[in-house]
């Protein structure tokens, strides 16, 4: 975690440099900032320094228990834990989707009764994700 924070907060003042540099650059070649590259710039840099600031101090607690990535004898099975339970295939996905994408037709072309009839869709298609573990073959 120690080398991802620094790696991180390299990234961070990269993106503090480069904003800089945007700034500079956008004034002196069109005379106007350019307020969208400058934001998305500096957010960047921020955001990234959230990230490092967080994986700086939460590594703290494993001063103890070093993370196999850490050490330098490391090898990579003894950073193998069980990763979780990951569902099989499912169709529900595509049905909200498909729900969702007839909702938005029908709003964008000014049907909204086509978004109506689409809406019962939408629910049955949140509900059956949601319960698809509840019965048939994946029943917990």
């Amino acid at each position: 975690m120690k080398t991802s924070a620094r790696l991180l907060w390299v990234l961070a003042v990269f993106y503090a440099v480069v904003t800089v540099i945007y700034v500079l650059w956008t004034r002196a070649a069109l005379g106007h900032y350019e307020w969208v590259g400058i934001v998305a710039l500096a957010l960047s840099g921020l955001f990234v320094a959230f990230v490092a600031f967080y994986l700086g101090s939460s590594a703290k607690p494993f001063r103890v228990h070093v993370l196999p990535e850490d050490r330098l004898d490391g090898e990579i099975a003894d950073a193998d834990p069980e990763l979780g339970f990951f569902p099989p295939q499912s169709w529900w996905p595509f049905v909200l989707a498909l729900a969702v994408g007839l909702i938005f037709l029908g709003l964008s072309i000014g049907g909204w009764w086509f978004a109506y009839f689409a809406a019962p869709l939408f629910i049955i298609a949140i509900v059956g994700w949601v319960f698809e573990y509840y019965r048939g073959r994946y029943a917990h």
